[in-house]
């Protein structure tokens, strides 16, 4: 099976351009940053993944994605390779999107980070309490889908 599930912030614009014939179709390219964290002192580092995501996909990306959006992308490993100007052969790995999802609000992605319920504004959210767990609001418990 290949499968593969990321989440991480676009490091820039998609790259799109469109195949030439009769159905032109959308070729998005995108690199992602994704965390990684060590075991050792809860140390981060960041992966930065190329992503190519084709037809609808593509024009998903080139419409709604741009620097910075945080996504959720599922898709699957592809490697290639091709001999470059010099002669030498060059190894690629990509991830091929099959599914892109926004991974937070329009609202947290230009106000800093905060994925919170959508009916709350940034300043109206209850602040979180020790253990960075947030309180439930008093009168939503009724519309959660579990308790």
């Amino acid at each position: 099976m290949n499968k593969v599930i990321l989440m991480g912030r676009l490091t820039r614009d998609p790259d799109v351009r469109y195949s030439q014939g009769e159905n032109p179709t959308a070729i998005a390219r995108y690199s992602l940053a994704v965390d990684r964290r060590f075991n050792r002192g809860d140390e981060n580092n960041t992966d930065f993944i190329n992503i190519v995501a084709f037809g609808r996909a593509g024009e998903f990306a080139e419409k709604y994605l741009h620097k910075g959006t945080k996504v959720l992308v599922t898709g699957r490993i592809q490697t290639g390779s091709y001999t470059n100007k010099d002669g030498q052969k060059v190894y690629t790995t990509d991830v091929v999107a099959e599914d892109q999802e926004f991974a937070e609000s329009k609202n947290a992605s230009s106000e800093g980070g905060y994925a919170g319920n959508s009916n709350y504004s940034r300043n109206e959210a209850p602040a979180a309490a020790d253990g960075d767990f947030m309180s439930i609001p008093d009168g939503i418990v009724e519309e959660l889908p579990f308790n």
